[in-house]
């Protein structure tokens, strides 16, 4: 009778996989011994591993040329990586030095680029992309830069903007066009908040482009929030995108570029199935034939992939600290951190992770639901992706469990308020970089240590408080 947890796993997926493994009885993460680190660190524990974040991309880019090259697609590939994902200064120099360009969506974002180009990590040949609602802070920024000479294109968003670039810009400036698609019929309104609807694109590059000798049209922008995925919903909205482009181009020659900007899914568990290279093969494929029916060239591709990007490179460690058993069914695992706080996808929006133990998986297994050290009742996680149920190994005090949450690398912090206050004052984890050398070596730095009730306190201005007192 097989009754063990590794038993379970070889039941329901394939494994070992290419990012997992086993070493005895500890879980292997991209080759790294999860349980060494948290006997050498401790948990809660926030781990992103730099090495996957050059593998995605250079695998988009390798698909996306490979593809070009089969089918005759005569333009160029830019990859650029989302910064809203993640701004962490390691992401975004590791994103650099695997010659991506870069999507920013706030004013802040260009306070990151201007540091960027200082450092010498970001050049000229880099395109910065400027998506988002422009804000005066974000125009003033944007353009600054642009009178810099940075090779930056800022993508309108509503007619103001239009207004506001031609009245501040006086050099020549590359600008682009978001498309306001339709959303899915299951969502609470038709059309995104986000860019111009398809009857108003033309008339917003005739009456406030193309009168500007300093605008410049080179891109045609378009986004969906379900990501590219392989159903009616996607293509249709694609099809229709690719009619505007090529009615946009016969009127504006310098447009010369299509942004069908981010949503490559990523790992949610260990049975994830999505081919990349046949979806860029039908994407590039019904670009080429629109563009041939009508005898214009076609677009050079741009994407924006952000979670694509960094979300493999993270993982979220825990250790089970006590098992609450509430009645007869429920037994209640409780981890040294909280869901809301550390992984605030799973509160917000459902979202499932891969979820593995990092230990004892010979031993026996039980199911469990998972909770969270804050006291609101919503801290909890009770499925997993491909089931409505969580079975871990069985959790005894005296042989402690630990546990891993893995491709947590995107939004997690930035939602969560990466050093800031968090929900029932949980501290942020420490966190650790992971990186390796030419000799494939494995380095590690401490980015962050655990967050101290002395940041909290002052955060919440209780040092002001203790300064008052003593004068």
């Amino acid at each position: 009778m097989k009754t063990r947890y590794i038993d379970q796993i070889d039941q329901v997926f394939d494994f070992p996989t290419e990012e997992f493994s086993l070493k005895n009885d500890a879980l292997l993460f991209h080759g790294v011994d999860t349980m060494e680190l948290v006997e050498k660190y401790g948990t809660p524990l926030k781990i992103h591993y730099l090495p996957k974040i050059a593998e995605n991309i250079q695998n988009a880019k390798r698909w996306f040329k490979g593809t070009m090259d089969k089918i005759g697609y005569e333009g160029d590939y830019h990859y650029c990586y989302c910064t809203k994902s993640s701004h962490f200064s390691f992401v975004l120099k590791e994103v650099l030095r695997n010659n991506a360009h870069i999507e920013t969506s706030s004013p802040y974002d260009l306070d990151i680029v201007a540091r960027l180009i200082e450092s010498g990590d970001l050049d000229d040949s880099k395109y910065i992309v400027c998506n988002g609602f422009k804000t005066p802070e974000y125009y003033d920024r944007i353009v600054d830069l642009i009178h810099s000479g940075t090779r930056l294109i800022p993508v309108i968003d509503n007619f103001n903007e239009a207004e506001a670039l031609k009245i501040k810009i006086n050099r020549p400036c590359d600008v682009g066009i978001r498309i306001a698609s339709e959303e899915e019929p299951k969502f609470e309104f038709y059309t995104s908040r986000l860019g111009i609807g398809y009857k108003d694109v033309v008339r917003l590059w005739e009456e406030k482009i193309k009168p500007n000798e300093n605008l410049n049209l080179k891109m045609l922008h378009f986004f969906i929030n379900t990501g590219i995925r392989d159903n009616a919903y996607y293509w249709n909205e694609l099809v229709k995108c690719i009619k505007l482009y090529v009615k946009l181009k016969k009127l504006a020659p310098s447009l010369d570029s299509l942004n069908i900007g981010g949503g490559f899914p990523i790992k949610e568990n260990l049975n994830f199935d999505y081919d990349y290279q046949y979806m860029i093969e039908e994407i590039l494929i019904q670009i080429k034939k629109a563009c041939d029916e009508e005898g214009i060239p076609v677009p050079n591709i741009f994407t924006e992939f952000g979670t694509y990007t960094v979300g493999e490179s993270g993982a979220n460690l825990f250790k089970i600290i006590f098992q609450k058993k509430q009645n007869d069914r429920e037994r209640w695992n409780m981890i040294d951190g909280s869901f809301m706080t550390a992984l605030p996808d799973t509160w917000a929006i459902n979202k499932r992770f891969v979820l593995l133990p990092l230990n004892k998986w010979y031993h026996s297994y039980e199911r469990v639901l998972l909770g969270g050290l804050s006291c609101d009742s919503d801290d909890f996680y009770n499925s997993e992706q491909h089931t409505n149920a969580i079975f871990l190994p069985t959790f005894k005090q005296e042989d402690p469990l630990y546990i891993g949450f893995f491709n947590t690398g995107a939004y997690q912090e930035n939602i969560g308020g990466f050093g800031g206050l968090q929900h029932c004052l949980i501290p942020n984890p420490r966190h650790l970089v992971l990186s390796r050398d030419e000799e494939g070596e494995l380095h590690i730095k401490e980015f962050a240590p655990r967050q101290s009730a002395a940041q909290m306190l002052n955060l919440l201005g209780y040092d002001d408080m203790s300064t008052e007192q003593n004068q």
